[in-house]
Formats: C-alpha cells, structure tokens, sequence
C-alpha cells in the first residue's frame, strides 16, 4: 500500500512546497537517477495542484539537476551535475577581474589544498591501484613538449585519470568544475608561462612521487605544479605599468 503524500499547503512558500513535494515523491518511491517520473497529469492528481504549479515546480528543479526533462520522451530524476555551480563560479570570478581581485585564485588555493590530500590518499592505495593509464598519459605528454604546446585536454586527462583508482566519482566532478571554470577565463588569464618541458617536469614529478609512496614529495610537487598558475593570478592583481 502506497503512503498518500503530505498535501501541499501554506503559505511560506507554496513554489517551494511542490518542489519538496516533487521530491518527496522520488525518495518514497527510491527512484535512482535516470528512473522516469510521474507525469505531470499524475503529479497533479496526486499532489492536488493545477499543471502551472506542475510545471513551476519543475522547471526550478530542472534548474538545479534534479529532475531531467527529454521533450518528446517524458520526464526523469536528473543526474549528479555541477554545471549550475561552474557558470555561477566562472561570472563571479570574471566580475572580480575586472576590478583587479579575483575569486579565481580561492578557487584554485581550493584545488591545490583538495588535490594535495588526494595525492596522499592515493599513495595509502598504491598498491591497489593500477596507474598505468596515467602512465601512458606521461607518455603523451611528454611527446607533446617535444614538438610544441601541451594541449589543455592532455593536462586534464592527467588528473582524471590520476585519481581514478580512488573510486570516488565526485573527485573527478570537483576537479572537472573547477577546470571548467578555469577554462571560460582563459582568454582573460592569459597562457602559461612555463615551457611545455616544464609543465611535463612537473607532472612527472606528481606521478613519480606517487609511485615512490612519498608523501611529502608528492605535496611539493602538487604545489610546484600550481604555482604557474598562482604566478599568473597575481599579474592580474598587480598589472604591469605602461
């Protein structure tokens, strides 16, 4: 016997009463991401609300991932995205640069310190985890400093792929947000300053030390691989004179 949801009643805010009833109704029923939902004539029925308060409800959680709405197919329970949260990060911060701050750079002290952690997690599972991917990615790379620019994709795949052997899918969201942010200001950061050998030096330097079990070094070498990117940040705080 199905539980009668709570109705849907005062006035604190009654846009806000449907979506917690919306969701309400994805948790009794254990409803996973990408399961379909009720359709909107069904959610009226069973929330006793006319089809705009549906649909008002709807659209706000579509907004914010939780539901997915395929037109032509119906409606599901959305998936994990951070989407919302990268183009919210990335205006804030392009607004700070134009006043000579910039959020950016909390953002990027955030990665440093998240991903000086992971390193260490990591080497506590060395044993257990197969890196040869990110052996092969070092490879790439390093071909790729020998015959000019190392694309972002190739810096990027180091990472993801870095940290795979945790088994935690959020880490690799995190980082993809914060890249992702990062990646829509780069025309107003500019390009690294360091030589692609470098840039291939200092991956090097995170992978050996993780394959080494060396904590320490495996920190300094997280540390020396953003501090391009804080050398950068802060020309923007203090532009040159002209």
């Amino acid at each position: 016997m199905t539980t009668a949801p709570r109705p849907v009643r005062g006035r604190l805010s009654r846009a806000a009463e449907v979506q917690e009833a919306v969701k309400e109704i994805i948790l009794r029923r254990r409803l996973g991401a990408g399961d379909p939902l009720p359709t909107e004539s069904e959610l009226m029925a069973e929330l006793g609300i006319s089809r705009n308060s549906v649909r008002e409800a709807l659209k706000a959680l579509q907004a914010v991932g939780i539901v997915e709405i395929r037109h032509g197919f119906g409606m599901f329970v959305g998936r994990m995205s951070l989407s919302g949260l990268v183009d919210e990060l990335a205006f804030h911060s392009r607004i700070t640069l134009q006043d000579g701050r910039t959020d950016l750079a909390h953002l990027i002290e955030i990665r440093e310190i998240l991903e000086s952690g992971l390193v260490q997690r990591l080497i506590d599972l060395r044993d257990e985890a197969d890196l040869s991917p990110v052996t092969r990615v070092m490879e790439r790379m390093e071909a790729e400093a020998l015959v000019g620019e190392i694309p972002p994709e190739t810096d990027r795949l180091f990472h993801d792929v870095l940290y795979q052997p945790l088994g935690n899918p959020l880490v690799g969201q995190l980082l993809g947000a914060f890249w992702d942010v990062y990646h829509q200001l780069r025309d107003e950061i500019g390009s690294p300053d360091e030589p692609p050998a470098d840039v291939a030096r200092r991956h090097r330097d995170i992978y050996a030390a993780v394959v080494a079990g060396d904590k320490v070094a495996a920190v300094a070498a997280v540390h020396a691989h953003f501090a391009s990117v804080r050398r950068r940040l802060a020309r923007l705080r203090t532009p040159e004179l002209s």
